[in-house]
C-alpha cells in the first residue's frame, strides 16, 4: 500500500490511544490497528447518515469482511492522539473496498485496507451492491450532502415524525405517550430530516410560545446516528422558519444532558432547573 497523505481523505475519526491497547514498550498492540478501522467504519456509516442495520434491512442484505490487511509505518503510543482516516477506494459489483490510514498529527502511521462483499444475511451469497447504496457512498466521498431536511405541517411530516419521537421519546426515554404527544403538533412548524435511502432520522417542531417567541420542542435523533450533526441541521431548519415569519427570539427546553449541545450552538441559559415528564430541563434562549 502507498503512503498516503491526510488530504487523500475527507473522513476522519479522533481517538487516544489507552493504556490498555499497549505493550510493555508502550506502543500499540498490532491487532489494536485493526480494531481502530472498524471502530472507524462503523462511524463512517454514521456519516453517510445511516442507520447501519435498519438500512441493510432496507437494502435486503449486509456487509461482510472478506479481507483485512494493514501496513506498518511507524507505532502510535500511549496517550498519543491519533486520527483514523478512512474512504470508500473502490465499489466492484459485488465487493466495497475501503482504504484507510492513521495519523499522528500530519505523521502517516498505518495503512489499512479492508474489503466487504455484500450478500444475502440468511445465506451469506453474494450480491450485487444496490445501485442505492453505491450512489450514496460515491456521493460522500464526492462531497455531496448526506441529508435533506423538510419544514412542514403535521399533516404533512406528521407520520415520519411521531415514529422518530416515539422511538427517542417513548421507546428509549420512557416518557408517557400522552404525554409527548399533544395538541400543539396540529399548529407547530415541524422538520423531518432525511437520509438518501429516504428513512426519517431525525425531528423537531415549533411553536408559538409568545408574540415573536417561538419556542423549539420535540428535537430528537436516531439513537445510533447521534453526534454526526443531524440535530443541529434540524435546529437551524427550524431556526431559519422562526426568522422567516419574524420571530425575534428562540427557546426551548433542554434536557440538562443536552445543555452542552445548546450552549455551543449560541443558546443561553435562564433561570433554574425544573422537572418535565420526569427529567431534569432548564430553559435556554437565543436572539435572532
Amino acid at each position: 500500500m502507498d503512503t498516503l497523505n491526510r488530504s487523500d481523505f475527507r473522513f476522519f475519526h479522533r481517538l487516544r490511544v489507552r493504556w490498555a491497547e499497549v505493550d510493555m514498550q508502550k506502543i500499540v498492540f498490532n491487532a489494536h490497528y485493526l480494531m481502530y478501522f472498524d471502530t472507524a467504519i462503523a462511524d463512517y456509516w454514521r456519516a453517510l447518515a445511516l442507520p447501519y442495520q435498519a438500512a441493510m434491512d432496507l437494502l435486503e442484505g449486509d456487509l461482510y469482511v472478506v479481507k483485512a490487511t494493514v501496513e506498518f509505518h511507524a507505532s502510535a503510543r500511549v496517550d498519543d492522539q491519533i486520527e483514523v482516516a478512512m474512504k470508500c477506494s473502490r465499489i466492484g459489483t459485488s465487493s466495497m473496498t475501503f482504504s484507510g490510514a492513521i495519523f499522528r498529527g500530519d505523521e502517516h502511521l498505518i495503512s489499512g485496507e479492508i474489503v466487504y462483499v455484500f450478500a444475502d444475511p440468511a445465506t451469506q451469497t453474494s450480491r450485487p451492491v444496490p445501485h442505492a447504496l453505491r450512489d450514496i457512498v460515491l456521493g460522500y466521498e464526492a462531497g455531496e450532502p448526506m441529508l435533506d431536511v423538510t419544514v412542514g405541517t403535521w399533516g404533512e411530516l406528521g407520520a415520519d415524525a411521531r415514529r422518530i419521537r416515539t422511538e427517542v421519546f417513548v421507546e428509549e426515554q420512557r416518557i408517557p405517550k400522552d404525554l409527548e404527544h399533544d395538541a400543539a403538533d396540529l399548529t407547530a412548524v415541524h422538520a423531518v430530516a432525511r437520509n438518501r435511502l429516504g428513512q426519517a432520522v431525525a425531528t423537531g417542531r415549533l411553536v408559538t410560545a409568545a408574540p415573536g417567541v417561538a419556542q423549539v420542542g420535540r428535537l430528537c435523533v436516531n439513537r445510533v446516528l447521534r453526534g454526526g450533526h443531524l440535530g443541529r441541521q434540524v435546529l437551524q431548519a427550524l431556526t431559519e422558519a422562526a426568522r422567516a415569519r419574524g420571530d425575534h427570539e428562540l427557546m426551548l427546553h433542554a434536557q440538562r444532558s443536552a445543555e452542552g449541545f445548546y450552549e455551543r450552538l449560541g443558546y443561553q441559559r435562564r433561570g433554574e432547573p425544573f422537572l418535565e415528564a420526569g427529567i431534569a430541563h432548564v430553559e435556554m434562549f437565543t436572539r435572532l
